[in-house]
């Protein structure tokens, strides 16, 4: 599993600017409003889901973004979603809960998560991210983070979370 300061070199491999604010663990989307006072841009919620078949699912919103998890399967086209085992989680993006971030798609070599992508979070500039753990916030262009999923060979899944429609 890659570590933050594999997932930094990747960036600057890339060329892709970062910059990162290390701070107190946060657990929730609620806690750390000083942070994100601080830093401009999207901040970002993050939940790994598995569907009723097994296949895995990282969702990307902004914090204040509603997810309608009932109802999130018709418009993805998947089967029936819950929440992912830590162990999965572990396995596939090298974080534990409470640290999930896209920026864990790093770890996901065999590309067995599907990317889901807020549509207002697409629209943000910059967004944060953990980078690999729930201790700091990492800022990045929207067209970095863009060129960063690139890179990985990711194609996000844009979904706008308001009308419940892929985009």
């Amino acid at each position: 599993m890659k570590s933050r300061a594999d997932l930094f070199a990747f960036l600057d491999a890339q060329a892709i600017a970062h910059f990162t604010l290390d701070h107190a663990p946060l657990f929730r989307v609620e806690e750390g409003l000083e942070i994100k006072a601080a830093l401009p841009g999207g901040h970002t919620k993050n939940l790994f889901l598995k569907d009723a078949k097994g296949q895995l699912w990282l969702i990307s919103a902004l914090g204040e973004t509603v997810i309608d998890l009932k109802r999130l399967h018709t418009v993805i086209g998947s089967s029936r979603l819950s929440f992912g085992a830590e162990a999965l989680m572990v396995e596939t993006l090298g974080v534990r809960p409470g640290s999930v971030t896209a920026l864990g798609l790093i770890n996901d070599t065999d590309h067995r998560v599907r990317f889901v992508l807020d549509a207002a979070l697409a629209q943000a500039d910059p967004v944060n991210f953990h980078p690999l753990g729930n201790d700091a916030t990492t800022a990045l262009s929207q067209d970095g983070f863009r060129r960063f999923l690139a890179a990985l060979g990711v194609e996000p899944m844009i979904v706008d979370f308001t009308a419940m429609t892929v985009v």
